[in-house]
């Protein structure tokens, strides 16, 4: 993080946060990971000379250690013009293109490099994100200018895109060398404190140098002197990741400490067996492999049952069977192999998008049938895949459900290249459009004749109201003749 010192010129504003005040605007500056900034300044230096062969570069370690602050160091040294996108925008292939793609092929203003800046690329995922890292993929291929990326996960980012980048590892900082930067803040803010003060700030923050400076800033509200007392921040709890627990899951002997660590993990049981699965045959060997499956197995039935009956308390047996049972099931210890993430999970990947496509066409079918997308998918489109196999039923088909080229290539099982695919696709707009312009014809037509019959009947109403009426006359009463009153029984 930062280093101040005091040339530069702060502001006092109280209402600012240190972790953006002290923000170093320099790599020299930037306290920690010489090595990473190191690796970073060579490869910028590369394009004083064109364009290298890896056009990106991905920064990746923990939150809070400086990957987007030398991000922007690196764009101040160099002097180049920079452009982010970060998490909070919406990451589709539409606004990567927008927002990354022109910029990527054009230079700055003044003729500069542009650098483009894209935060937490590994949570590049969902149907918000459709399409999003092939998009990027795209962009690195064919960029003229510098891209940068932040991860958290480098396990997160695609296998595609870590291809054509430069990772760099950022790590946490030691509590020894965040203690320099916390001191320096001390000075610039004139606070007076012992340096206990600041090891116990440092020390809470395992590493994380912004996290350590907004702690500080936390406890010298209001205050010219700080000393131990005043440090009533809480222990931050440092979150293991995923490869912590399966360290202490296969590699230990203690059956709590391997229990503890499902605890400590931002993974549920769901995720954490698919884990375990997919690295106890690398870790085990023979009977010690096949008495972990068994516990295994024993986890999944567990799992099982919170699906079919909804009762989530079953998840702590569940744990502690995938976790404890698996650390007792071995007899011996095991030389050390590397962790994977899921197999599963990376087919998966793989195949989103066609995933995806399936859903979209199944929804169309649907709608087109009057039938539910499910029942689409499990029923119909096995038959619709034959009859584009006619060609005297594919444009129509086509056209009546609105496809475009992903859906028609996908349909058909051609690429979305080919000429089959974009000529089905032609000719199904031709038809949609001379459809359309048949019903305009139509209700143009029909709207004509409207409009002559009212204008014969307005004719007909004038004729009759210039017309002289005949007078009617009147309908004659019948006079009622008198009736004499009767004078005998047989006067009648």
């Amino acid at each position: 993080m930062s280093r101040p010192d005091d040339t530069q010129d702060y502001t006092p504003d109280e209402s600012i946060e240190w972790s953006e005040k002290y923000r170093p605007k320099t790599l020299a500056r930037i306290a920690g990971n010489k090595k990473p900034v190191s690796d970073l300044c060579a490869w910028a230096k590369a394009w004083k000379h064109g364009v290298p062969d890896k056009k990106a570069v991905i920064l990746y370690g923990k939150p809070g250690i400086g990957k987007t602050t030398a991000a922007y160091a690196l764009a101040h040294d160099f002097n180049w013009e920079v452009i982010e996108l970060n998490a909070s925008d919406q990451r589709t292939a539409a606004s990567i293109e927008k927002v990354a793609g022109s910029a990527s092929r054009t230079a700055a203003l003044c003729g500069g490099i542009r650098l483009i800046v894209l935060d937490e690329a590994d949570n590049i995922h969902g149907n918000a994100d459709r399409g999003g890292a092939q998009a990027l993929g795209k962009i690195i291929k064919g960029t003229s200018q510098p891209i940068l990326l932040t991860a958290n996960d480098l396990y997160g980012v695609s296998q595609s895109i870590k291809n054509l980048c430069v990772p760099i590892a950022f790590r946490s900082m030691q509590s020894r060398s965040i203690i320099p930067v916390l001191k320096k803040i001390c000075q610039n803010e004139g606070i007076s404190c012992d340096i206990d003060v600041l090891q116990k700030v440092a020390e809470t923050a395992h590493g994380d140098v912004r996290s350590a400076i907004n702690d500080l800033q936390a406890v010298a509200a209001g205050k010219n002197e700080l000393r131990v007392e005043d440090v009533v921040t809480s222990s931050r709890d440092p979150r293991d990741t995923i490869f912590d627990a399966l360290k202490k899951i296969f590699k230990g002997k203690d059956i709590k400490e391997a229990l503890n660590a499902t605890y400590d993990i931002d993974e549920t049981p769901d995720d954490l067996i698919q884990w375990v699965d997919e690295n106890l045959p690398a870790q085990y060997r023979d009977a010690d492999m096949a008495c972990g499956f068994a516990m295994l197995s024993r986890a999944d039935l567990f799992l099982g049952r919170v699906q079919l009956r909804q009762n989530y308390r079953m998840w702590r047996y569940a744990g502690a069977i995938m976790s404890s049972g698996i650390a007792v099931a071995k007899s011996r210890e095991y030389p050390g192999a590397r962790f994977m993430p899921p197999s599963r999970w990376r087919r998966l990947k793989s195949t989103r998008t066609s995933r995806q496509i399936r859903a979209a066409v199944s929804e169309k079918i649907g709608m087109a049938c009057h039938t539910s997308q499910k029942y689409a998918q499990l029923n119909v489109l096995s038959f619709i895949r034959i009859l584009f196999s006619d060609s005297d039923y594919t444009v129509p088909l086509a056209a009546r459900m609105d496809l475009d080229l992903d859906e028609i290539a996908y349909i058909t099982g051609s690429k979305k290249s080919t000429k089959k695919v974009k000529t089905i696709h032609q000719e199904a707009r031709e038809m949609t459009d001379g459809e359309m312009s048949e019903h305009i014809e139509t209700f143009g037509r029909l709207g004509a004749y409207r409009e002559g019959a009212e204008e014969v009947a307005g004719a007909v109403r004038a004729e009759v109201r210039v017309r002289p009426q005949k007078p009617q006359k009147e309908p004659k009463k019948e006079e009622k003749e008198e009736k004499k009153p009767q004078t005998s029984l047989f006067d009648f």
